[in-house]
């Protein structure tokens, strides 16, 4: 008996550039990879085109006409956790952690190689989905528990309810990687290597994501969960 099954389609990019050659440049690849794309030249038409598509992915410059690319990722984190690539000709460090600490996943500097800007958006889409159910088993710290399948994280308080933390992509791979291993130290250059893979950020921009992670496990009354091993890292460090 011969089953139909509906193909998946292919992950979704919209692609935010004013510059027409850059845009078309990026489509071509990541069509050329198996991907699909939308294009959108300025910030407005972006937020528009955002909500009409429910893109898989965003790779967004900074400089758009209409409405400033960092207005665009405050409108996309105020809507979910889509992952955003931000695209830029600034090569400011400054500008780079305020955009990975409104919630951008990764950062690409133009001139850049187009092959490289799809391995990125490959990597973060990686990251963005589910891993397998015999990978998935929920990881519970204290009052903590951390379900990759469903890819999501909750704390409970002393009467068992619960409370969901809105977490970007790289705030859950960091807070699952910490919360694997409780009480262990892990350096900054780990977890860039296991939470930020094929990405160019600094050891500092893991401090930005952690800062903000911090700020909203301490929103759901986890206060000091996270530790900070000077000169060393990080350490989750549950009460018990």
């Amino acid at each position: 008996m011969k089953t139909n099954t509906a193909p998946t389609a292919a992950p979704l990019v919209l692609v935010v550039e004013d510059e027409p050659g850059i845009a078309t440049i990026l489509s071509a690849y990541l069509e050329r990879d198996g991907l699909r794309s939308q294009i959108a030249s300025d910030g407005l038409q972006a937020l528009q085109m955002f909500r009409q598509i429910a893109p898989d992915l965003v790779l967004l410059d900074i400089h758009l006409p209409t409405m400033d690319g960092i207005d665009v990722l405050r409108a996309i984190r105020d809507q979910g956790q889509t992952p955003v690539i931000m695209v830029t000709a600034l090569a400011d460090d400054v500008d780079k952690l305020v955009a990975l600490r409104l919630g951008a996943d990764d950062y690409v500097l133009k001139p850049f190689n187009p092959a490289e800007v799809v391995a990125r958006v490959r990597a973060v889409l990686r990251r963005s989905q589910p891993r397998p159910a015999s990978e998935a088993a929920p990881i519970r710290v204290g009052a903590l528990e951390i379900n990759l399948e469903a890819h999501s994280a909750m704390v409970y308080d002393t009467q068992g309810r619960s409370k969901s933390l809105s977490l970007t992509l790289t705030e859950f791979r960091l807070l699952s990687t910490l919360a694997a291993q409780p009480k262990r130290c892990f350096s900054r250059l780990y977890l860039i290597e296991n939470c930020l893979p094929e990405s160019d950020a600094l050891e500092r921009v893991i401090d930005s994501h952690l800062s903000k992670l911090r700020r909203k496990l301490e929103l759901a009354g986890q206060q000091e969960l996270i530790e900070t091993v000077r000169g060393i890292g990080y350490r989750l460090c549950p009460e018990v």
